[in-house]
């Protein structure tokens, strides 16, 4: 699960994630680490690996998963709000400049990822749709390489075709497809294209706009939408207020509410877009696989639930793809600092030519 953001100070401009708006007059973006997003990338995708054990606990007592959803929204864009708050420092007006892509991150980023993952997995394998959803990183790649011309090298393909094969081994597609419906996986498909717009624009520093700040109105959006589809019968709402079975024991309700709040949500998306804004899309998308490999560590951990040597495999070669991918763009990313580094030379020699030229005919004269 989102870049290179900063604005370009040279004359000399060198396109690392396709068309994206300048950021606003004015507004202080950090500059892009690509190690700092890498870490924040994997915390993104541990913190998110958490939500299946605290979500599973309230379904398994009773909530509906559009309640458990909604609530994860709305807990989470409370707890975002001072941050958001800070992180805007005034800049209310970025919002506005950047509110079609707040709306449309909350309404495919937040809101339809979640409805299309919860339908998909009404008629289809866990395994399955989770496969098909972390497609979407293809399209993340076809977005760059089509709109923004950023053509994937060949390293970047074999290393995202190993990391999505050693998934399906993880999650041991083989040998649960058999019994997939056509609908379900329409659903999780949509779920994948909602996936690429995260990513896509999480990416984009558009106004400005901080990643918390982004995420919380997106969180805001998202709950508005899930709200009206509970209001008006669209999507179940039901909730339970006795324990439930978190960790081996029994505990409050709430205590998994506020773990999927806080951790598995608050925590999982402001990382992530950060982590996008450092990395660039495509390969934040890539470093977000990881998420499965998380999910089953935290499972084994928690839970007792052993992986099996095929799963061991399809992990480690989820994590070599990454290494291949990562290396990819690090090279893509000095080859394009030195031809930048060459062009300003170039340009500051012309320039103190044409100096140095105006000043000998000014002798002359």
């Amino acid at each position: 699960m989102s870049a290179s953001t900063g604005e370009r100070v040279t004359t000399v401009s060198v396109p690392r994630q396709g068309r994206r708006s300048d950021p606003a007059p004015g507004a202080a973006l950090p500059a892009a680490s690509p190690t700092r997003g890498l870490v924040l990338a994997l915390v993104s995708a541990s913190a998110f690996g958490l939500s299946g054990i605290f979500a599973n606990s309230l379904l398994h007592a009773g909530w509906s998963p559009g309640a458990a959803v909604l609530l994860r929204m709305l807990g989470a864009s409370l707890v975002l709000a001072p941050f958001a708050v800070v992180a805007l420092r005034g800049r209310w007006a970025s919002l506005w400049r950047a509110r079609w892509t707040c709306l449309a991150f909350g309404l495919f980023a937040m809101a339809g990822c979640q409805l299309g993952f919860f339908a998909a997995v009404q008629t289809v394998p866990v395994s399955l749709a989770l496969l098909v959803e972390y497609a979407g990183v293809l399209l993340v790649v076809a977005w760059s390489w089509t709109v923004g011309g950023q053509r994937p090298r060949l390293r970047t393909a074999l290393g995202g075709a190993a990391a999505l094969g050693g998934l399906a081994l993880v999650l041991g597609v083989g040998g649960t497809a058999g019994g997939a419906g056509g609908v379900g996986l329409v659903w999780a498909g949509v779920a994948g294209v909602c996936l690429a717009v995260y990513f896509l624009l999480a990416a984009r520093p558009d106004a400005g706009v901080p990643a918390l700040a982004l995420a919380w109105v997106g969180m805001l959006v998202g709950a508005a939408v899930l709200g009206l589809a509970g209001a008006t019968g669209l999507l179940p709402m039901r909730v339970s207020s006795g324990d439930v079975d978190l960790l081996g024991g029994r505990v409050p309700w709430w205590v998994a509410l506020v773990g999927l709040v806080l951790i598995a949500t608050a925590l999982a998306y402001g990382s992530g877009i950060a982590a996008a804004r450092h990395l660039s899309a495509a390969p934040a998308s890539f470093v977000a696989l990881t998420e499965v490999l998380f999910a089953a560590a935290w499972a084994w951990v928690a839970l007792g639930q052993q992986l099996s040597p095929l799963q061991l495999v399809g992990g480690a070669v989820v994590l070599a793809g990454i290494v291949v991918v990562r290396s990819d763009g690090q090279g893509a990313a000095q080859q394009a600092g030195v031809v930048a580094e060459a062009a300003e030379a170039e340009a500051g020699a012309a320039s103190e030519a044409s100096s140095t030229s105006r000043s000998t005919e000014t002798g002359t004269a």
